[in-house]
């Protein structure tokens, strides 16, 4: 039988090598005297995140004592722990990861230019959440105001759901509506607690009867490709293929291109 790891111990571990790479200068602490280890001492460590010096040895020692977020986060912030440090200290103390503020996932620049280069056929990549990181003029062509709010990223889940000319675009709204909130769940559900999913489900839920109703049923997609009949600017319909290619740096973020693959009807 494979033996469950001692998360105490490696509680412990990680919070001395994180105190370890702390320097009295980072802090504001004088120099007293040669040091036996490198970093803080633990009663300076405690004394930073106010604590009890015993209390903190405990935590080290690996001791089977309870620790609240507070502590968690006074203790993440003295030791200037980045997000995935801060993430790994709270579930290696039996606590779910301190829930963030939303921000869209990061791009590098030479993986935004990938949409521009695609033009003209219609191209963007899309976040886990179904934010819109990038796109190109085409796919701005194809679908109107999917970027006219100016203070947080486009989310086409939003445009879908919110944007009434959503509805003349896509040709066959409800389908699609309803398998794009499917496939929002499925994502919704690697990352509980994300507030880029909390946040989005919470506005679709208020401003749209058909989200809310629909995500009670509790349906499930995986993000693919397909095909999908849009109304181009002017009137006509016409069915596109889009295909979906996974970011081999960054898998949860997709790019989508569009292709015709049908003829323009009426």
């Amino acid at each position: 039988m494979q033996q469950q790891p001692d998360r105490r111990g490696e509680l412990g571990a990680f919070l001395r090598s994180r105190r370890e790479r702390i320097t009295p200068d980072q802090v504001g602490l004088p120099h007293t005297g040669r040091r036996r280890t490198p970093g803080l001492r633990r009663e300076e460590l405690a004394l930073l995140a106010g604590m009890s010096a015993t209390w903190y040895t405990y935590l080290e020692q690996g001791r089977d004592i309870r620790v609240s977020d507070q502590v968690l986060a006074a203790l993440a912030s003295t030791l200037r722990l980045d997000r995935h440090e801060r993430d790994h200290l709270f579930r290696l103390a039996g606590h779910a990861p301190e829930p963030r503020a939303a921000e869209p996932e990061p791009l590098a620049a030479e993986v935004a230019a990938v949409p521009l280069l695609l033009q003209p056929q219609p191209a963007y990549i899309i976040g886990s959440n179904y934010d819109v990181l990038s796109c190109n003029q085409a796919a701005d062509e194809l679908f109107p105001k999917l970027n006219a709010v100016v203070d947080r990223p486009a989310n086409f889940v939003r445009w879908t759901f919110l944007d009434p000319v959503a509805r003349d675009v896509m040709v066959d709204w409800e389908p699609e509506a309803r398998g794009l909130l499917a496939r929002l769940r499925t994502l919704a559900g690697r990352h509980p607690g994300d507030p880029r999913f909390t946040e989005l489900i919470d506005e679709l839920n208020t401003a749209s009867p058909q989200a809310r109703a629909w995500w009670a049923q509790y349906d499930v997609q995986v993000r693919r490709g397909g095909r999908k009949r849009l109304r181009r600017k002017g009137g006509e319909a016409v069915e596109f293929v889009y295909t979906a290619f996974h970011l081999a740096e960054q898998p949860e973020l997709t790019l989508v291109i569009y292709t015709e693959g049908g003829e323009p009807t009426a």
